[in-house]
């Protein structure tokens, strides 16, 4: 699973000649078995009105694992959701497993993904984000994420004990647990103290960017200071080249088993190394292929949970250029990147797949170091709202997310609907409507001159093939009030980015 900030790999022969894993996908389950949720779980799902257990939540058949231990298969991981066990398995093993009459299918796990280098988060870095959002108007209503319990699956989380931006955090004993699942069984202060590479450090820069201060400069990092989290480790750092979906999902399932609602995740799939046949390729980021993206859109579905997911970093990456899973799920908030001024998207901020009839990344902000950071950013976003409404259902706290950003409602593929103002979701906590800050025009023939209303001498434009798929990302000026636009061949809408407002041009 790759890190989202941006980095070059180092294979290692000898890990990569080493058998893969696998998923097993098992043919059915015990329907009379007692369902594994907890209370807290059961109380979430009856609040959100959903059904508060069925098949999902029916554990992995007994016999399917006594049988496949016959065959000398050790499982790793198991998923109640997909009814799926993974494990290392030689080709030979893989063929007999294949075999065996409970067994629907052997996959292999062997996506990679790219890890970035982690930059300690910086006062100027998070400063222009949080001023961005209107971080401060939480503030002012003394919203930070109080009684919000937030997930981080993520990769290690070295020094977060002792980082000065997370003092508040583990002093008041906000860490409620920890789950190791690269090295199962290893004690969970050890992913404070312990250290494989730089990477290991990824997610103490993700939980900072989440609910970090320092109060001593009283300098916000992130807004749900006051949140609880539990935290979990699915990425191997020194195994860049291979896949570890199977950690991925067997975390959110112990998070819903917590009954946690919230959950970021600054990883994602999308190219591989080793056997090209068993690569991900950019069709596939379809929001229903990978097991990842599958089980991500279960929590939304089935779960309620708000799972909030980079978007991912191959913005510039001509072979792949668009998101990865699992932020290519239709249920999650994915979270993309813009540039500070002109709040366009910075270049290498993965795009949402034309093919896909919903808007991905659904917003975005500010990051110079990877939508790593911007998705947490809006974690902590997303907790401060669940504080002033802890009523909001997943859904409706996505929807409202999206309905504060600044382009709404006309999103497109390269920042969604734009960046989420705290100003306007706090409205919206409290009534369904906002008054509109866009405004429709119809444009005929080749060029057009439009009034707007703009304190910037450039803005930031979109030109679009359809209401949501852009062909460019330019900057056009404002002169006397007004902007001028030339038709391009293929546009058919473009929208003006005034930040206070937003213009849709319709070409006619």
């Amino acid at each position: 699973m790759k890190r989202i900030f941006s980095l070059a790999l180092v294979l290692l022969p000898c890990l990569l000649s080493a058998s893969p894993k696998y998923w097993i996908y098992l043919k059915s389950k015990d329907l009379n078995a007692t369902p594994a949720v907890s209370s807290l779980t059961l109380e979430n799902r009856q609040k959100l009105g959903l059904i508060t257990s069925d098949e999902l939540d029916l554990p992995i058949k007994r016999e399917y694992e006594l049988a496949l231990c016959d065959q000398s298969v050790k499982i790793i991981n198991r998923s109640k959701w997909l009814n799926a066990v993974s494990a290392v398995l030689t080709s030979e093993q893989a063929t007999k497993i294949r075999d065996l009459d409970f067994v629907q299918e052997v996959v292999p796990i062997d996506p990679g993904f790219y890890i970035a280098r982690t930059k300690a988060i910086e006062k100027a870095q998070m400063a222009p984000v949080m001023s961005q959002v209107q971080a401060s108007a939480f503030l002012k209503e003394g919203i930070t994420a109080k009684d919000v319990t937030i997930g981080v699956i993520d990769a290690g989380f070295y020094g977060a004990d002792s980082s000065l931006s997370l003092t508040q955090i583990f002093s008041n004993k906000r860490v409620l647990g920890i789950r190791d699942y690269v090295k199962p069984g290893r004690a969970g202060d050890l992913l404070f103290s312990t250290a494989e590479s730089f990477s290991d450090m990824h997610g103490t820069e993700v939980l900072a960017a989440i609910a970090g201060i320092d109060d001593q400069d009283q300098v916000q990092y992130g807004m749900a200071t006051n949140a609880k989290f539990y935290l979990a480790r699915t990425d191997y750092s020194l195994r860049e080249y291979r896949g570890e979906e199977d950690n991925w999902i067997a975390a959110m399932e112990w998070m819903d088993s917590l009954g946690v609602r919230l959950i970021n995740t600054s990883l994602g799939y999308a190219k591989g190394f080793s056997d090209p046949r068993e690569n991900y390729i950019p069709s596939q980021m379809d929001g229903k292929t990978s097991a990842i993206t599958r089980a991500a859109q279960i929590a939304s579905d089935k779960k309620g949970i708000m799972l909030i997911v980079s978007a991912g970093n191959e913005g510039d990456d001509k072979s792949w250029g668009i998101v990865s899973a699992p932020a290519d799920a239709k249920g999650v908030l994915s979270v993309g990147a813009t540039n500070g001024k002109l709040w366009n998207r910075i270049g290498y901020s993965s795009t949402g797949p034309e093919f896909l009839s919903y808007v991905k990344p659904n917003v975005s902000c500010f990051s110079l170091y990877g939508t790593s950071l911007s998705a947490p950013v809006i974690t902590g976003f997303a907790a401060c709202i669940l504080q002033a409404n802890p009523k909001l259902s997943n859904k409706e706290l996505i929807d409202l997310i999206e309905k504060s950003a600044h382009l709404y409602p006309y999103g497109n593929n390269f920042v969604g609907y734009g960046v989420p103002l705290a100003s306007r979701a706090l409205a919206l906590a409290k009534a369904p409507y906002l008054p509109s800050n866009s405004r429709f025009v119809t444009a005929k023939g080749k060029n057009f001159e439009i009034d707007v209303v703009s304190q910037d001498s450039l803005v930031a434009i979109y030109r679009k093939k359809n209401n949501k798929d852009v062909l460019s990302q330019q900057v056009a000026k404002v002169q006397n009030g007004k902007v001028s636009l030339k038709r391009q061949n293929g546009e058919r809408f473009t929208t003006i980015d005034l930040r206070d407002s937003v213009v849709e041009v319709e070409w006619d």
